[in-house]
């Protein structure tokens, strides 16, 4: 499983992604924005400053990189448990030597991933900061 890089055309299946495993992960915290507005939201505003790396054709997973940062990771939940999400932060962690991301705190499998592969909680916050309001942690990871 190789990362390729996506373009601008994969935004709106990016986008369907996030929503999809979002919706499945945390239901209770899903349906913000329609889909037309999380579309959008990639389109002009996170592919501009991110670098999106995706696996499959049609695609299963994508992440999202700014400098330093993941700013968005969403496999497919049916391509869970496949490699896809350790292959796609193995590539992360190759091209920059620190990384920092945000999860939810009741989001177990997620901390558990990211802990398992060298990620520590460096803050949490009560969630008053995020548009969810739901409290969350912050990971750091260093080459």
């Amino acid at each position: 499983m190789t990362p390729r890089r996506l373009a601008p055309p994969e935004m709106d299946a990016a986008a369907d992604i996030h929503r999809i495993a979002f919706a499945e992960r945390l239901p209770m915290l899903a349906g913000l924005h329609t889909p037309a507005e999380t579309r959008a939201f990639f389109r002009d505003a996170l592919f501009p400053r991110c670098e999106f790396w995706g696996i499959g054709t049609p695609l299963q997973g994508f992440i999202a990189l700014a400098p330093g940062w993941v700013e968005q990771f969403y496999v497919l939940p049916p391509a869970q448990g496949r490699g896809i999400g350790d292959a796609l932060l193995r590539h992360a962690q190759s091209r920059q030597r620190e990384l920092r991301l945000w999860t939810f705190q009741r989001n177990a499998p997620a901390r558990r991933f990211y802990e398992r592969r060298g990620f520590v909680a460096i803050d949490e916050t009560d969630g008053s900061g995020n548009e969810e309001r739901d409290p969350d942690v912050l990971y750091r990871w260093t080459a």
